[in-house]
């Protein structure tokens, strides 16, 4: 079948991947000149299966507004005329409760073990180099209450097969002794050697070069106008070059939407309702001063929810969430605010490490769904395929949701208990397990 993947990001290069190595033919569109361009570009470059939490729980929406004044709070929600902002926003309160915090866990770690062995089976079949550290995720908290919350995540997590380890300060200090100068504000932490962190940029722009070699066909720098649907299904999808400003008609058999946050507009004309809202997370990539003092091992700050992690000479440092639309810009005060935040915590955690002077900022839009988990599977169009809302975890789940895509496609059910859209009249959604207009 000639199948159109729709975004060259690290969903739609992983799902084009595995759909050429089942023997399709395939075409990937994006509007950039090259893969990994927007939300994979610069993130926090964690798998992070031991993570694989979702926002949604019992404490979340005291916290919320607890942090609706502050410009640098870890998620902050600016209210708009925007009824997708609204109705995304009441389903993440229904899901704010112990229940469907633990069986949305269950679906996010089931997802994200299926896509680590997927991740390390293909790695070992290309040999492709992204920075890859397998030291694990060190997760460390700066109260004891805090602390005793993660302990019970991590307790969660072990009834579902992560080892997650719940570590006293001393331990946390032996695992990464980079830590040693803020010890007397970490109260312990969590750590999960079987996590790893890398590269999403780089291993998403490697993969795209051996699927062309492989014979996948990308088309850089085409805007995708809309779909046309005849008979119940999708015919054809609309571009216009960028550089020529020519549009064009392609036709093909199958169509995989993986625009992160941009594919519910896309389909919403279509009458494929996926309750996906962008979330602007920020990151900022420094040179280090002083890479002998620089952490190692990948590691999330629970007091400020962000992620640190090295890549070689330079130290990522990358968090926060603003539910704000689709504005992308990096000049605005809230932006400021929220790019200053993360440079000052990582100086005030590992202090004089860092060269300062230069921050590369970058900011990315994640397609969040309520419970964290994306939409994976058959629309009620037979031919239109969805793989998008991985939310903070579309690095760790997207070899897995690619090669679940491809599966599915070719007419296999994947190995693990997930609940695919179009497999049982169900899905997952922001409202919990019910049916819904996809």
């Amino acid at each position: 079948m000639r199948v159109f993947v729709l975004g060259a990001g690290i969903i739609g290069v992983c799902t084009a991947w595995y759909l050429r190595q089942e023997g399709h033919e395939v075409v990937v569109i994006d509007r950039q000149g090259d893969a990994a361009q927007e939300t994979s570009f610069a993130n926090g470059a964690q798998i992070s299966v031991s993570f694989c939490e979702p926002w949604a729980n019992a404490e979340a929406p005291l916290k919320v507004l607890k942090w609706l004044a502050r410009d640098d709070s870890p998620l902050l929600f600016r209210p708009r005329l925007d009824p997708q902002q609204w109705r995304w926003g009441l389903s993440f309160l229904m899901q704010c409760h112990d229940g469907a915090f633990e069986r949305n866990v269950r679906q996010l770690v089931a997802l994200g073990r299926y896509s680590h062995e997927s991740l390390k089976a293909l790695v070992a079949q290309t040999g492709i180099e992204y920075q890859r550290l397998e030291r694990g995720i060190l997760h460390f908290f700066s109260s004891q209450k805090d602390l005793d919350a993660g302990a019970a995540a991590a307790n969660l997590m072990r009834r579902y097969g992560v080892d997650r380890e719940v570590l006293t300060r001393e331990q946390v200090l032996a695992i990464e002794p980079a830590l040693a100068s803020f010890a007397p504000q970490i109260a312990g932490g969590t750590y999960t050697p079987s996590d790893e962190s890398g590269d999403a940029r780089v291993f998403t722009q490697a993969l795209a070069r051996r699927c062309e070699a492989a014979g996948v066909q990308f088309l850089y720098q085409h805007d995708i106008l809309g779909l046309d649907v005849e008979g119940g299904r999708v015919e054809r999808v609309r571009v216009r070059d960028r550089v020529s400003g020519v549009p064009a008609t392609l036709q093909g058999d199958v169509f995989v939407a993986a625009l992160g946050s941009y594919t519910a507009p896309l389909l919403r004309p279509l009458g494929v309702a996926l309750n996906i809202y962008p979330a602007k997370g920020y990151s900022a990539t420094l040179r280090l001063r002083h890479p002998e003092r620089a952490s190692v091992v990948s590691m999330i700050d629970d007091a400020r929810k962000i992620a640190i992690s090295r890549l070689g000479d330079y130290i990522r440092i990358a968090g926060t969430a603003e539910l704000a639309g689709y504005d992308t810009r990096l000049d605005t005060p809230t932006a400021r605010v929220r790019c200053d935040a993360l440079v000052r915590r990582y100086d005030e955690v590992f202090p004089g490490v860092a060269d300062l002077s230069e921050p590369n900022f970058w900011t990315g839009l994640r397609p969040s769904t309520p419970t964290n988990i994306p939409y994976i599977g058959r629309t009620r169009l037979p031919n239109l395929w969805v793989n998008a809302g991985h939310g903070t975890l579309g690095w760790t789940h997207g070899a897995g949701s690619g090669r679940a895509v491809a599966e599915l496609i070719s007419g296999r059910r994947p190995a693990l208990d997930f609940g695919f859209l179009g497999t049982s009249g169900c899905a997952v959604t922001g409202e919990g397990r019910q049916r819904v207009a996809v």
